[in-house]
């Protein structure tokens, strides 16, 4: 049997499973092909012949029929088929037809129920060869050609992640490109420039304020009980018992002033960077006249128009506003970074990644935060890892208004009066709106080149990062469907480059993709939450690996020993192939960053648990994950 062939096979594996109804070992073998062609659905098909009793099944496999016969003359090496009297009878086949008649289409025999698991495991199994049968991106032809009359190759529209990398990529390829970039104020007015979203307000900053917040964290709840800034008054004071610092002042216009000046310093390198790679920057407006020429509008008015063969949108995405009467009284993530005045007391509205990242490091700089929530915590995610954030969250001094909307927003003196859904009000110095985010595809003149964005998001849907436009191209949060994260706009923007200008025919892998949430608890994640695991599998078909443990560097911070940090693994439970892994507790990037490539060649949970972690730390606690759930044993780590 060829279990190494089966499981490198590029094209689609077409797995026939046969037996009676009542058979157990029957049963199981369909059970797992069908879990494994769930998890594969473009590798493996089932195909199944249920005989109602094993009488029939004998009939078919061995008297009237005598189909073990036809499978072992229709292909040599099939010869031990003629003996196999069992349940199950397992092939392989070209097509999907259900006939177990007539001519037979086989492949390879397999075998019963065990030649069928062995199958499989090979099948799930990465292997050398498997690793290099990439899916090959197919594009409809755009009638881009040399010597064309056009003025650039390649036009894009947005200066964000994706589009730099795209740009870069294809002028060093050897195509003419040009970028046009050109940053609308958002609605209370704040600008910014080179670089988009993440540099300018979003991850960068983000990470920044949110590092300023462990910082001051660090220095009430952890330096004292390190010794640091312990004076001899204090230590007799505290009779061997150490106490949290709570004085110390933190001083917004420092921690702006600072973060701003640094994300003009990526500004200015992105141009150089543009500069360098030969690469035309423009800073304009760019709106489309037809399907090779876009008008260009400068910041004094000015217009103009630019010709291109090809043209790749990277607007990226603005956050949706608020909805009520005095929504404009909200400023956005957009504001908040560069916000020239003390947030003071601040309402949160949404509870989405971004509401929760801007919340937790308010707070953690001291200010008053209170986090209004429609329904439900950070929805996509884990739901029991988002509970376990907002319980954080809570303890940590966060406000929460659950199952609640903003009804109204008015002036009341220097502050805004928030009315909420069920009646109530409150005062705030800043709301912040963060409920949701769009593509920011409203003065592009789509309509003049056919494409249509979506009703509900103004995004953009394509195939291969192909719009319905075949010379027009869109990579980031713009596209619908796409995850909103720097390093997919950036990878999927060159790997784009690459298939327009050098040749190749790989896609952007948009699977398995590691993200953090940067909240006061950290969370990492990659694959399935345990919540869609269960619901596409089947929870019979799942297993999940947890742990709750203590962080050592938060052990002998006694505000810190009652939290606890957390991990699992979602393990699909016939393969043993890991489908999610979740993490919470401290630098939570750094440790899901490794996991992230095993994910992606497939790693099985032995393979986890087969690693010898670094110790002590606490990716280690991802490698020594052994109690299940479903045992409801106590996941609570203890020792070293």
């Amino acid at each position: 049997m060829t279990n190494a062939a089966a499981a490198s096979a590029a094209t689609k594996s077409i797995i026939h499973v046969a037996g009676f109804k009542s058979c157990g070992f029957y049963k199981r073998a369909a059970s797992v092909v069908a879990s494994l062609s769930l998890l594969f659905p473009n590798k493996l098909q089932l195909v199944e012949h249920e005989f109602s009793t094993r009488d029939e099944y004998r009939d078919w496999l061995i008297h009237d029929t005598n189909f073990r016969n036809q499978v072992a003359n229709a292909k040599q090496g099939n010869l031990r088929a003629s003996s196999h009297s069992s349940s199950p009878f397992c092939w392989t086949s070209n097509g999907a037809g259900e006939s177990v008649g007539g001519d037979v289409d086989v492949k390879e025999f397999i075998g019963g129920c065990d030649d069928a698991l062995d199958w499989c495991r090979a099948f799930a199994q990465p292997s050398a060869s498997s690793a290099t049968d990439k899916e090959e991106a197919t594009m409809v032809p755009d009638g881009h050609a040399p010597g064309h009359n056009y003025d650039y190759d390649l036009l894009v529209i947005g200066g964000g992640s994706g589009g730099l990398a795209a740009s870069k990529e294809a002028a060093s390829l050897g195509a003419k490109v040009a970028v046009l970039d050109y940053v609308k104020p958002s609605p209370a007015g704040s600008k910014w420039g080179l670089g988009g979203t993440c540099v300018n307000v979003g991850c960068i900053p983000k990470k920044l304020m949110h590092n300023a917040a462990l910082i001051s964290e660090n220095r009430k709840v952890d330096a004292p009980h390190y010794g640091i800034g312990v004076t001899k008054a204090q230590e007799e004071e505290w009779m061997g018992m150490s106490q949290d610092d709570t004085g110390g002042e933190h001083s917004w216009e420092t921690l702006k002033t600072n973060v701003q000046n640094h994300i003009r310093g990526l500004n200015f390198k992105y141009r150089v960077d543009l500069r360098e790679n030969e690469v035309t920057y423009k800073n304009n407006l760019g709106t489309f006249l037809d399907a090779h020429t876009v008008e260009t509008t400068d910041k004094k008015g000015k217009k103009g128009t630019v010709t291109f063969s090809r043209c790749l949108i990277a607007v990226g995405g603005r956050p949706t506003p608020l909805d009520c009467p005095g929504g404009e009284l909200a400023i956005s993530s957009d504001d908040i970074f560069s916000l020239d005045r003390d947030p003071g007391r601040v309402l949160c509205a949404g509870a989405s990644y971004i509401s929760l990242e801007c919340a937790g490091f308010l707070r953690g700089i001291g200010k008053d935060v209170t986090v209004c929530v429609r329904s439900i915590l950070l929805r996509g995610f884990d739901r029991e890892c988002a509970d376990l954030i907002g319980n954080y969250m809570k303890s940590e001094g966060v406000k929460f208004r659950e199952e609640s909307t903003i009804a109204k927003l008015e002036k009341s003196g220097d502050r805004i009066k928030a009315t909420f859904s069920n009646g109530e009000s409150d005062e705030f110095d800043t709301v912040l709106a963060a409920i949701g985010r769009s593509g920011d595809t409203g003065k592009l003149g789509l309509d003049k080149v056919n494409i249509t964005p979506k009703s509900n998001n103004s995004k953009i849907e394509a195939k291969f990062e192909q719009t319905s436009t075949p010379n027009i191209y869109v990579v980031g949060d713009v596209m619908d469907g796409c995850p909103e994260l720097t390093p997919v706009a950036i990878h999927a923007g060159k790997h784009l480059a690459r298939r327009l200008f050098g040749g190749s025919t790989q896609p952007m892998d948009y699977r398995n993709v590691c993200t953090t949430v940067f909240t006061p608890l950290e969370y990492g994640t990659v694959g399935y939450s345990e919540d869609d695991a269960i619901e596409e599998m089947g929870k019979d078909d799942v297993v999940v690996y947890h742990k709750f443990f203590v962080p050592l560097e938060w052990s002998i911070s006694p505000t810190r020993g009652v939290h606890q940090g957390f991990c699992k693994a979602i393990v699909h439970k016939h393969t043993n192939k890991v489908l999610g892994l979740h993490y919470l507790g401290p630098n939570a990037g750094e440790v899901m960053q490794g996991f992230g490539t095993a994910m992606k060649i497939g790693c099985t949970f032995e393979d986890i648990i087969e690693t010898v972690g670094i110790h002590p730390t606490t990716a280690e606690e991802i490698t020594t994950l052994s109690i299940t759930k479903d045992s409801g044993k106590d996941a609570t780590a203890g020792g070293c």
